[in-house]
């Protein structure tokens, strides 16, 4: 069986070798597992919904499949991806669920040795902190971090509890 980020950072050994596509978010780089993802397109003008999660940008049709965008640099806790001509939209799939990350780039597909991927550090992961599943040493470059594609999915779920919750009337 081929060890994926999905497994454990301990269950990752020897000379396996683990593919990531990375994506740009305001000059950092992000990797995601290439088995989660679907392909990367050019961004595209996005159709608001009303009364989505606040995460949620819009949607796009992509060949025929209505595909909901989610836009990584606020899914980040910052600010969105400026509309620019190397924006791009990663077509992802999470427990079942298909949906796009809006990034300012995809910079490149690594293949990096399963002995370079480290755990957060401790201090991160004990403060709670779950939106990265591991940090990729490269000699010589800034390390990429492993985004943790289920938190996402998570905070956008979060968001539209917010967003309803804010909404109810208080019964006080």
């Amino acid at each position: 069986m081929e060890p994926n980020l999905r497994a454990s950072h301990d269950e990752l050994r020897g000379d396996s070798q683990i593919e990531l596509a990375c994506l740009d978010v305001r000059g950092q780089s992000f990797g995601i597992d290439v088995q989660q993802v679907r392909e990367i397109v050019r961004a595209q003008a996005l159709v608001p919904l009303p009364r989505a999660p606040r995460l949620v940008e819009g949607v796009i049709d992509l060949r025929g499949a209505i595909v909901p965008v989610v836009d990584l640099g606020r899914a980040l806790g910052g600010a969105p991806i400026e509309d620019i001509a190397s924006a791009r939209i990663a077509i992802v799939e999470v427990e079942g669920l298909v949906f796009g990350l809006r990034a300012g780039a995809a910079s490149d597909v690594l293949a990096v040795a399963a002995s370079d991927v480290q755990s957060p550090p401790a201090l991160v992961a004990q403060a709670g902190y779950e939106a990265v599943r591991a940090v990729v040493r490269r000699r010589g470059a800034p390390p990429v971090l492993v985004l943790a594609l289920e938190h996402v999915l998570e905070s956008v779920y979060r968001s539209g509890i917010e967003e309803r919750a804010r909404e109810a009337p208080d019964e006080a």
